[in-house]
């Protein structure tokens, strides 16, 4: 059976785009789809693994003082990680139908923070591009304990902090791209999530 997400589960995601800009749900994808995922990154090797730069195209560079996770791209090749594109594609048909928000696609990857590891505050909108309208973050860490550390902090446009979220199994962040800075501080253990972007073809765009 092809995993779906509930016109319940896209009406609540909308409202509190509308609302709030963002919107930390628990529980809400597949639970059989997260451990997929998780096991997918798990098996994988760190040679499929490489360290997350900055930047887009020719302007990309590492900086491990920024940010220092590992990162795979996902592939519609790889069955769990198709099944979560297809309910990625899901919300974003069914956030255009509500908002009218223009996404046409949407790129992601797997990121793995190794003990030490974190991401510096930053804003997921390239620099001279304004086409990430929307951020997706899924978590898939069981057994997560405050001393594990890595939370994902969430600040407004005034740099006000609005939310610490642990990165406990199952949990997903979406968030407007451009209202939302945030940061992921240092894990003392393995880390594992699942960031992406929907985008719009250009920076005209209804909502």
């Amino acid at each position: 059976m092809v995993p779906q997400l509930s016109e319940a589960v896209m009406d609540t995601i909308a409202d509190a785009l509308v609302e709030t800009g963002y919107i930390v749900l628990s529980d809400t994808l597949p639970t059989s789809v997260c451990e997929q995922l998780l096991q997918t990154s798990k098996n994988a090797t760190w040679d499929d693994f490489r360290p997350a730069a900055i930047g887009r195209g020719g302007e990309q560079q590492l900086v491990d003082s920024i940010r220092s996770d590992q990162i795979r791209w996902l592939s519609e090749q790889r069955s769990a990680d198709k099944q979560y594109l297809d309910l990625m594609t899901q919300l974003r048909e069914g956030l255009n139908k509500r908002l009218y928000m223009g996404l046409f696609d949407f790129e992601s990857h797997y990121a793995i923070y190794q003990p030490g590891a974190f991401y510096q505050k930053h804003s997921d909108v390239l620099q001279g591009s304004r086409n990430r309208i929307l951020t997706s973050v899924l978590f898939l860490n069981h057994d997560w304990r405050a001393e594990h550390a890595g939370e994902l902090v969430v600040y407004d446009e005034q740099d006000n902090k609005l939310e610490t979220i642990s990165p406990e199994f199952g949990k997903w962040v979406v968030f407007l791209s451009e209202r939302f800075p945030h940061e992921v501080l240092p894990t003392t253990v393995n880390r594992y999530s699942i960031a992406g972007w929907f985008r719009v073809s250009n920076a005209n765009h209804g909502f």
